[in-house]
This record gives C-alpha cells, structure tokens and sequence, in this order.
C-alpha cells in the first residue's frame, strides 16, 4: 500500500487499522484503531492534517484532503460511502456520508446525523446532530437520520477490515 511521508511529516496508522494495498495515504493522516481505508481511497493531509477515529471506514475510491486553515476529522464508529470528497470539515461520531456526496469547508456533520448520497453540503454548513442533509445544495431536515442503519454499516465495516486483515491476497 502507498504510504508517503511528506518532507518530516509520517501518518500515523494504528496497527489494527485495515489499509487496503491500493489505498493512498499522504503527510499528515491519523487513523484510529480499527477503522479501515477501502481500495482506491486517497486521504492527502499536505496542507493540514486528517484524523479519522476508531471504527470509521472510508469506503472505496473516497477522496479526503484540507486546507490550510481547516483540517478534515471524522469521528469514531462513521461510515464514509463510496466516492466521498471530505475537505476542510468535521464529521462527529456515529455519522455516515452517503455515496457520492461532498462535504465542504468548514461544515460539520454531527453526532449520528447522515448526508444522504450524491449530496452536497456546502461551505460553513452545520448538519444537526440526528439530522438528514440532501440535495445538491444540501438542505437539512432535523431528526430525521436512523442512528440504528448507520451502527449497523459501521459494525459490517469493521468485521469486513477483520476479514480481510485474514484473507485478502495478491494473485498475479
């Protein structure tokens, strides 16, 4: 798996996390103790660091980078669906961003709220916790995420990363 340093900058990786080989981890990345990183995931922390907590997966192909002044952090137990793009945001725990969608600038998405896919949540955007943001741009509708599906798909996720840190192996 492609793991760079940036000038004297490492990530920091905890060593049960799953990084899928083909996951591209760059400079200023902390990765929580169990969470996973899915094939053709890219977190770039050049410009400003990314935390992900423990438990979080960031599903496959998903982009994750900063600004200067922002950092990007996602919580514990989060589920990053497919081709996300996070920058310069927080998303608090238990949350889940749905395939497709973008989460922008200084936006938060918080405790076990959802951004339904192929949303996009825009600049300074707060996402309620327990809320629904969707549509392109995203409009929020409080109250209305189901905490219960989002545990579910964080739990699948980490039995996956177990699964694969067992079976997973190159061929050619």
């Amino acid at each position: 798996m492609p793991i760079y340093a940036l000038a004297g900058t490492e990530p920091s990786i905890d060593s049960s996390a799953y990084i899928h080989p083909d996951a591209v981890i760059i400079g200023d990345v902390r990765i929580g103790a169990e969470s996973s990183v899915w094939p053709g995931a890219v977190l770039r922390g050049d410009d400003g660091y990314i935390s992900i907590g423990a438990r979080t997966s960031i599903q496959d192909n998903s982009v994750l980078h900063t600004t200067p002044v922002d950092p990007t952090v996602v919580g514990d137990d989060c589920v990053i669906g497919h081709i996300v793009h996070l920058e310069g945001c927080e998303v608090e725990d238990g949350a889940m961003v749905g395939n497709g969608a973008m989460v922008l600038h200084r936006s938060v998405v918080g405790l076990g709220a959802i951004v339904a896919a192929n949303s996009v949540v825009l600049y300074d955007v707060h996402v309620p916790p327990g809320a629904l943001a969707v549509g392109s741009p995203a409009t929020v509708k409080e109250g209305r995420a189901r905490s219960e599906l989002i545990s579910l798909a964080a739990e699948s996720y980490r039995l996956r990363a177990d699964r694969f840190h067992r079976e997973l192996r190159r061929l050619d």
